[in-house]
């Protein structure tokens, strides 16, 4: 999956800018004061579907099969004059920013005008990424709305929900969530009274995210919006979803939603945003009556910072977030695993450290998310205001084309978009320690086998190795250079890998290895197992 925050991908289209919008509260092009030498922007800045759909072949020829783009749904036409203001290191600190980011819906039903051109529209964009074989991810809200009270005056779109048909339906009226009144005040009923909950006093999760508007999951009234509109786009082409803010909803509304949406589109995946490094809380939202769906790994992304960043941790630090057994998860190998995105600093590594982080990330269990950017180290180590979603536009494409992470990247992305093994195959670890990782992905299904062996070196220095724990015997092709081993019975297999660099031998038939055999077995008892 290729993560873009769509306002600041490409402009294709500069016809949709909107650069008068707001007036006096202009929402185009709003650049920060420059944090260590660079400015961050809280305005829109013209990506949009047309510069996406311009570059599909450049993010397919990567070896990408899916795109998750930010919510599309209209979102309002001013900059917010509450909140706090935002700095270098704050978040959510939303005074004078716009809504670029799409997280702040007011009409779920209508796209936001800054993403269509003429001749395409979502629909348009879906047909685009089908004819290339892509899938369109969508990141949908089902927390809350746009920013409502603090205003300097009740601002026009903040604070209020539209219906199918463009009617008010809810209005927060820029009052303090605790000054609603929806026994009273039709308006209020789809919000929450509670406003911000100070976590040493409860949970959060019970309470307003910064001033946003927050939807009341009691109201059978939300959960009908929503998915009605959700359903909507599905049916404009929307392949899957992303949910953002997944854990501030409890989770039998998850459970209301996502069977609503499943009964009309069975077996439709999503995944959610639990932002949370414990494993067991965010494997909540996997299990039956908590929503059933995936999550981003969070746990993972922690340890892969630590293994590829700066901090130069060895491959057994990621030994305790994969869970290939006994883990809370309903199914680990379905989690998104990335390394950072658009709510935290990307990852501060050097070339060297995205290429291993990439080596990992696309032959390890999960489905591999890569933030924009990210192929050639964009603005590594920037947090949000600083810098972390800039604008990358053709000229960073063309400078991404050069970079040799992009080169990495698009050799093993596109090994994995190559093997059903890679993709879907149960992981077995041989050696996870220091700067080398060995493990096998095993595929087994309707007629198709695959056996992936997997060789990593995120060291200085070319390493050889030797494997012989359940080797199976048979010709074993390289899948990066097309050369080929024979293994015979009992035999081993030599190879050296490169500094920084990968090798995955595939071996097409049937287990037979009796080692091999008895693990796979052990990992299906596991996969059977109640949570």
């Amino acid at each position: 999956v290729y993560f873009v925050v769509t306002d600041r991908f490409v402009n294709g289209d500069t016809g949709n800018d909107q650069r008068d919008q707001g007036g006096k509260l202009r929402t185009f092009d709003i650049p920060l004061a420059p944090c260590n030498g660079v400015a961050g922007n809280i305005g829109y800045l013209g990506g949009d579907f047309k510069g996406l759909a311009d570059n599909l072949d450049y993010i397919r020829a990567m070896g990408f099969t899916s795109v998750w783009v930010t919510p599309v749904v209209d979102n309002p036409d001013e900059v917010f004059t509450g909140g706090s203001k935002p700095g270098c290191g704050t978040i959510l600190s939303d005074q004078g920013k716009s809504g670029y980011h799409g997280y702040w819906g007011v009409d779920f039903y209508k796209v936001d005008e800054h993403l269509p051109s003429p001749g395409l529209d979502f629909r348009g964009l879906a047909d685009a990424m089908e004819a290339r074989d892509m899938k369109l991810v969508l990141d949908i809200v089902g927390n809350h709305g746009s920013p409502a009270w603090t205003m300097t005056h009740d601002q026009p779109k903040f604070g209020k929900v539209y219906g199918r048909d463009g009617r008010l339906i809810a209005d927060h009226q820029n009052l303090p969530p605790q000054q609603l009144d929806p026994a009273r005040n039709p308006l209020h009923r789809f919000y929450n009274t509670t406003g911000p909950v100070d976590g040493a006093k409860g949970s959060i999760y019970d309470g307003n995210l910064a001033q946003l508007a927050d939807f009341d999951p009691a109201n059978p009234a939300v959960l009908d919006y929503l998915a009605g509109a959700y359903e909507q786009w599905i049916d404009q082409g929307a392949d899957a979803f992303r949910i953002d803010t997944i854990a501030w909803m409890p989770p039998s509304f998850w459970q209301a939603f996502t069977t609503r949406i499943r009964a009309k589109h069975p077996g439709f995946f999503m995944f959610g945003e639990a932002f949370d490094y414990d494993a067991s809380k965010i494997a909540v939202h996997t299990l039956p009556g908590n929503g059933q769906v995936s999550v981003l790994d969070f746990p993972m992304k922690q340890a892969m910072d630590e293994v590829f960043g700066r901090k130069g941790a060895g491959f057994e630090r990621l030994a305790s977030s994969l869970f290939l057994q006994g883990g809370p998860y309903a199914n680990p190998y379905e989690l998104a695993t990335f390394y950072d995105n658009h709510d935290m600093p990307r990852m501060d590594a050097s070339d060297a450290g995205f290429i291993d982080a990439h080596n990992w990330l696309f032959t390890a269990r999960g489905i591999p998310v890569v933030y924009y950017g990210s192929e050639m180290g964009f603005m590594r180590g920037r947090a949000e205001h600083a810098g972390n979603r800039n604008y990358f536009g053709n000229e960073g494409i063309a400078a991404a084309r050069r970079s040799p992470i992009h080169a990495a990247l698009s050799r093993i992305a596109n090994v994995r978009a190559g093997s059903p093994a890679l993709q879907r195959g149960v992981q077995l670890n041989i050696e996870l320690a220091g700067d080398r990782a060995a493990f096998y992905r095993v595929y087994q299904h309707a007629g198709r086998q695959q056996v992936a062996l997997v060789l990593l070196n995120k060291g200085d220095a070319s390493q050889r190795f030797e494997i012989a724990s359940m080797l199976q015997t048979g010709r074993w092709r390289s899948a990066l250079d097309g050369s080929s081993v024979d293994v015979a019975a009992n035999g081993i297999l030599r190879a050296d890998v490169a500094a920084h660099g990968v090798q995955v031998y595939l071996l097409d038939a049937a287990i037979s290895e009796p080692s091999m055999l008895a693990a796979l077995a052990a990992a299906m008892e596991d996969a059977r197992r109640p949570r």
